[in-house]
């Protein structure tokens, strides 16, 4: 397992374990249980991942992903933590690299901001401190184009630019008006990912053509 993807299976791990079994998250609805049952799914088996994107085979998927999580949950945090088995393609050199960087941090957030000691605070959005290190934070910008593209661009309603504090952008999808979503790079791949009424972003743009992505995308305070 390759450098970021290790230490956020290692956080991930961690925050499942003093979270518990059946707690909240911000996936889907899901609990602990079940985003760690899903993990281990993912690696585990190939036949039943197939179903987290193809819509045909989600009911194999969901069924296989019950049965992993009647296990027991520290069994579950183990096997996930244990990285994939010899014959997963996510044991191919650079594989966990590429596949789970982001898979990984997105889930590790979903377990630490649904949590009701988590508070992120609009007004402040982008001057908040980022939990992310500079290592990570680069490795998660230089994935956030094509991620931005796939799951925001289908998505948005209007022009959506993501903006680093210092400047930099992403355009996630052409078109007139344009909302600029700033943030950290760990913040803005959350709200790529449908999490940001719990990320440290702000919007700025027409106030109409923020309220229709806000519509179509969470935002913080929303």
């Amino acid at each position: 397992m390759s450098h970021h993807a290790r230490n956020e299976r290692h956080r991930l791990t961690e925050l499942l374990a003093a979270a518990g079994p059946g707690a909240p998250t911000l996936c889907d609805g899901w609990t602990t249980t079940e985003l760690a049952a899903h993990l281990v799914l993912r690696e585990h088996r190939m036949d039943a991942a197939a179903g987290i994107r193809i819509a045909f085979l989600a009911d194999w998927t969901a069924k296989v992903q019950e049965r992993y999580a009647r296990l027991p949950y520290p069994r579950l945090l183990s096997m996930f933590s244990d990285g994939p088995p010899l014959l997963s393609p996510f044991a191919l050199p650079g594989a966990d690299e590429a596949a789970n960087t982001v898979e990984y941090y997105v889930h590790a957030e979903d377990v630490r901001r649904a949590s009701p000691e988590w508070r992120t605070d609009p007004g402040d959005a982008v001057g908040a401190a980022e939990d992310v290190d500079a290592g990570l934070a680069e490795a998660l910008w230089g994935k956030l184009s094509p991620l931005a593209r796939l799951e925001t661009g289908p998505t948005s309603p209007v022009g959506l630019v993501l903006r680093r504090p210092e400047g930099a952008t992403v355009e996630a999808r052409e078109g007139i008006p344009v909302v600029t979503v700033t943030g950290e790079p760990g913040e803005l791949v959350l709200f790529a990912f449908g999490r940001g009424s719990h990320a440290r972003v702000r919007a700025e743009g027409d106030a109409r053509a923020r309220a229709r992505l806000a519509e179509a995308l969470p935002l913080p305070g929303r």
